[in-house]
């Protein structure tokens, strides 16, 4: 049985699960209604006789590698139309009224039937897919139009499909790009391992999009009042298991430390549960009007849109994930130039892997790692500013990612 025949059984079979299981589950209902939309979305909203850039992307954070990318694109060839797809419902949910798009939407699922009808609508000059997504029925059909397609901050491991003797059909595939922005050196010579040469090093977009925070205000007037000019610790992006470890430290420390905890869960029910733990003064953001801030040990965000402002009041940052569902995005808290502390599972996030080697980034395991770094940091201002320094440093040298990507890319549209 070909390959290919049995992809398009399988994924037929996995819709089919996926319309089953959304009568019970709220985000795959979200998943499958919205891609019931897709077509009529497309019709309503697209200027048929405007030329079309189409970027892919899986989720948020693959949005946040694609956003400088498309801002460039946005400002170099304003009359183009620009479509924006979403893999996952907690991408498109949160960016569906991002305005560097023309149209957001669903990617329909892979099926030849709707890679056709999807690309018969939307004509694009050029695609630009971001780091991992690869759909080989839309990539059939694109290679079939010469369409020019571009893989951009992809990132490689020996470990995927497409380089083990059973790849050759994810490895076909492969040949639809007509150039590859890799980010890093191992990638590339994964590549060209299995015959690709047209693959730049491009470094990670994503860099480009926290180095322009710096440039923004990001005075927060509650986090002035809050702080007050004490060490402060910003924990964001925390589950269950990097709260435990925080309330522990926060209920037994001495010495006078504000702490901030954004949790990833803000349910009412979970921050209870958060507020409930400390035995120290908590605050919470949706009740502090007319508080006096300052005489809180703790604040908690119970809101989504300001955690990286509030990083930048930060002397030290945890960012959470790294103990359980996968690490956060470590580079918001970089670009201020403080040192972070991350949980022990960090591997497959380069920019983690890169800085914890550098020593901008502290894993720990357990407790006593936490409270350890803690002494040290509140301890040493010089190894807080040591550190932190090798973590600007790290973004500042690896910026100008998406002016490359766009130096090439521009030249066919």
């Amino acid at each position: 049985m070909p390959l290919r025949f049995l992809y398009n059984i399988l994924v037929n079979i996995a819709w089919i699960g996926l319309k089953a299981i959304a009568l019970f589950k709220p985000k795959i209902k979200l998943f499958v209604s919205g891609r019931k939309k897709t077509f009529p979305h497309l019709q309503t909203k697209l200027s048929p006789n405007a030329k079309t850039i189409w970027m892919h992307v899986a989720s948020l954070g693959e949005f946040e590698q694609g956003l400088p990318i498309l801002e460039r694109l946005r400002s170099k060839h304003p009359n183009h139309q620009i479509v924006l797809t979403f893999f996952s419902p907690s991408g498109y949910e949160v960016k569906k009224d991002t305005p560097v798009a023309d149209v957001v939407t669903y990617l329909p699922i892979d099926t030849s039937y709707n890679a056709n009808r999807f690309l018969n609508l939307i004509r694009p000059e050029i695609v630009v897919f971001v780091k991992y997504e690869i759909w080989p029925n839309y990539l059939d059909q694109l290679k079939k139009r010469g369409t020019p397609t571009f893989l951009v901050s992809a990132i490689f491991s020996k470990r995927q499909v497409y380089f083990k003797g059973y790849g050759s059909f994810m490895r076909r595939s492969l040949k639809t790009f007509s150039h590859f922005f890799v980010q890093d050196g191992n990638s590339k010579n994964l590549l060209k391992s299995i015959g690709f040469e047209n693959v730049t090093v491009g470094g990670d977009t994503r860099l480009d999009r926290v180095s322009e925070i710096l440039k923004r205000d990001n005075g927060l007037e509650f986090m002035e009042r809050f702080k007050k000019g004490q060490f402060c610790l910003v924990a964001g992006s925390t589950w269950p298991e990097d709260e435990e470890i925080l309330i522990n430290y926060i209920n037994s420390v001495q010495e006078p430390i504000k702490f901030v905890i954004a949790p990833h869960e803000i349910k009412p029910v979970h921050v209870e549960k958060i507020t409930n733990a400390l035995q120290k003064k908590v605050v919470c953001y949706s009740g502090m009007d007319n508080t006096r801030l300052e005489e809180y040990d703790v604040l908690v965000l119970d809101t989504i849109g300001i955690l990286t402002k509030v990083y930048s009041y930060a002397d030290v940052a945890y960012v959470g994930g790294g103990f359980a569902t996968g690490l956060h995005n470590t580079m918001e808290p970089a670009v201020f130039g403080i040192p972070i502390i991350i949980g022990p599972q960090y591997h497959g996030f380069k920019e983690a892997e890169d800085l914890v080697a550098k020593g901008g980034i502290s894993p720990i395991s357990d407790q006593a790692g936490f409270n350890n770094l803690m002494q040290l940091f509140t301890g040493n201002p010089a190894k807080v500013k040591e550190q932190g320094k090798i973590n600007s440093n790290y973004i500042n040298s690896n910026v100008g990612a998406a002016d490359r990507i766009l130096d090439h890319i521009s030249g066919f549209l």
